[in-house]
């Protein structure tokens, strides 16, 4: 990979410079992604509640590697690396209820919800006994530090870089009083892939300099009513906008609201006065990411059927406009002359702030 980054840091112009067009098109950076960005940090990769009864599994990727999400008996979540101790065959490839044991199609090796290696049948020979120094306590599943905040579920990898409650503590304090344990899930958007690299669509959430052009027939929140956000590793751009002021379009987003991201991949959008929405983006290569939105309300909130229909379908809009430039992005930066671009001193703050974190991840090895 020749893809040089220093100079990211040698532009002390007023108008930065952005990351390479390769960072986002090459397949040799996207791995080097995987070896390092997405094993040292936080990767959200999951919504709690649908994992709501004992046994509930849901095979995953990160950074490239098969991760299994199980509900154990208590209803604690566990992730494991998804592979069979016998001879490493992947143990689930799609959601399903295990029932109180995750067994291996191959040779029917059965693993506890807690990860435990119950029984190897057979392994021994005829009989049922094992062979001498074989110990089922040293074949469990490979365990995977995992975390669940409020609704979300996120594992590292490898060591983490921050401890986990200092990992959220910038995003509760740009939430403040806001009670995320009274809220609901009503619905998810599954938008299944997109033909762009994934920081595209986090530099897009980050940024709000394009909302007013791209999103003329879905939002009315005028630019000048925006602000960038910078508070350590959460990124983002709020929008205060009083009611004289709001240009309230029918089927349009006229609200004040919060759009923030904790560094990689988590991604929370607030909008007054109780909706929240949740992007999961999962990277699946340089030139792909799958994303999926699950939108919550307050608990009390007696929102009926149709309103829930009618919301998902003012984000399904939404997103399909940021998924129409992000993907022309990603195929621009295929061109021969693309190169770094350059970024606003006022609206992409928070984007470069972002790019640095990137370059610095990638350059631990």
């Amino acid at each position: 990979m020749n893809i040089d980054l220093h100079h990211f840091w040698d532009n002390h112009q007023t108008f930065k410079a952005g990351l390479p067009a390769e960072v986002y098109t090459s397949p040799a950076f996207f791995e080097r992604e995987n070896r390092t960005l997405f094993t040292k940090h936080w990767i959200f990769v999951g919504y709690r509640h649908e994992l709501s009864r004992v046994g509930d599994a849901i095979p995953i990727t990160v950074a490239g590697q098969p991760i299994l999400l199980v509900a154990d008996e208590e209803l604690n979540i566990h992730a494991f690396h998804n592979l069979c101790r016998h001879r490493c065959l992947k143990l689930v490839d799609s959601r399903k209820n295990c029932g109180r044991l995750i067994r291996c199609p191959y040779h029917s090796w059965s693993y506890g919800l807690n990860g435990h290696l119950q029984a190897a049948p057979y392994f021994g020979g005829k009989d049922i006994k094992q062979p001498q120094e074989f110990e089922k306590t040293d074949f469990g599943l490979h365990r995977i530090e995992c975390k669940v905040w409020h609704d979300w579920i996120f594992v590292c990898l490898d060591t983490p870089d921050l401890a986990f409650e200092e990992f959220i503590k910038p995003l509760e304090r740009q939430l403040g009083d806001i009670a995320l344990n009274e809220l609901k899930p009503i619905g998810t958007i599954d938008f299944d892939k997109v033909q762009t690299n994934w920081k595209t669509l986090m530099e897009n959430f980050i940024e709000p300099y394009h909302v007013q052009f791209v999103h003329q027939s879905t939002t009315s929140q005028p630019l000048v009513d925006h602000f960038t956000i910078l508070d350590e590793h959460c990124l983002g751009s709020g929008c205060d906008i009083t009611n004289d002021k709001s240009t309230n379009k029918p089927a349009t987003l006229a609200v004040s609201s919060r759009f923030l991201t904790l560094f990689p991949n988590f991604v929370i959008g607030l909008y007054e006065p109780d909706q929240i929405g949740v992007h999961l983006n999962v990277p699946l290569s340089a030139d792909q990411t799958s994303q999926r939105r699950a939108i919550y309300v307050h608990k009390d909130n007696p929102i009926t059927n149709e309103e829930i229909e009618h919301t998902k379908s003012l984000w399904y809009r939404v997103h399909k406009e940021d998924h129409e430039i992000c993907e022309r992005l990603q195929m621009g930066r295929h061109s021969s002359k693309a190169d770094s671009g350059i970024l606003s001193p006022y609206w992409e703050t928070s984007l470069r702030d972002f790019q640095e974190r990137v370059v610095r991840s990638v350059e631990i090895l």
